[in-house]
């Protein structure tokens, strides 16, 4: 398979970005998504099964993600955005942000570097700041994290497409080290359910845990899951949802639909939390 790491998992994103990117009627525009993504990303995503008919819900994520980012920074003087495993992310030089903001992509070496070169004629329109570093090393990420917390007052920490790849264990660590820095306010996550890495397990699963790169994160209990470590869910946004209220839902969405009609309330709200956009705050 054409995924050699977990960073290559940014260029099939990217394709998905470029895809939407190039529609008429496009939910939002990436205009340097097709240039990261590049032959390697279409090389992922041809091989991958199903690899173009599932770009839905990381599309999705996509727009969701910028609908929160955007809103937060509008009406709550974010100052600082921390992106953690930034990839191939270009939010800095395409959403409409505020000068003055202060954004940090964070990822590996390789990747952000890649990402630079290819970026480095274009003007970001904020502050940007680039730090290559292992999120896994629990030394540097509490020293980063004390750094850029010591610098702010009121910060939104993103994580789009990473937890699902960590340990239980990892996801709590790094809850905690977040919550260590009082400036450290909001925290974006995706959410996937132990029903969803199931499913995922059936279509991308075994190519991406062959390529080093396995789902891993679903916890039974949601986002109660982050409340020992200081966070708390102040909005889910259900992605099957949202991607009805996009326009954006999977061939065969109607049937199941009709299902989630017909289902107790309990199994709809069990299939509401199947997969989530998750704004969560400190405690």
């Amino acid at each position: 398979m054409a995924i050699e790491n977990i960073s290559d998992t940014a260029r099939w994103v990217a394709v998905y970005r470029a895809m939407e990117s190039a529609r008429p009627d496009a939910i939002f525009r990436d205009p340097f998504a097709e240039r990261l993504a590049g032959s390697r990303g279409q090389d992922i995503v041809n091989e991958m099964r199903q690899g173009r008919a599932l770009a839905w819900p990381m599309i999705v994520r996509t727009a969701v993600f910028d609908e929160i980012i955007l809103e937060a920074v509008r009406t709550k003087k974010i100052d600082l955005v921390v992106n953690l495993a930034a990839g191939l992310d270009a939010r800095p030089w395409r959403l409409p942000l505020p000068p003055a903001l202060h954004w940090v992509d964070v990822d590996l070496p390789g990747i952000l570097h890649y990402k630079t070169e290819t970026l480095k004629d274009e003007v970001p329109v904020c502050r940007y700041e680039v730090v290559a570093a292992d999120m896994t090393d629990a030394a540097v990420r509490r020293e980063l994290f004390a750094r850029l917390g010591a610098g702010a007052t009121n910060a939104l920490v993103v994580t789009e497409g990473l937890l699902v790849y960590l340990e239980a264990e990892q996801v709590a660590a790094l809850a905690t080290d977040l919550h260590a820095q009082p400036s450290f306010k909001e925290w974006l996550i995706d959410l996937a359910s132990p029903q969803l890495l199931k499913r995922m397990s059936k279509t991308w699963g075994k190519q991406l845990a062959a390529s080093g790169a396995p789902f891993r994160f679903g916890p039974e209990e949601s986002t109660a899951f982050f409340v020992p470590y200081g966070w708390r869910e102040a909005v889910y946004r259900s992605l099957w949802e949202e991607a009805t209220r996009l326009h954006r839902t999977m061939k065969g969405a109607w049937l199941w639909n009709l299902i989630g009609r017909l289902a107790s309330k309990k199994s709809r709200e069990s299939f509401r939390r199947f997969s989530g956009l998750v704004l969560l705050e400190r405690i």
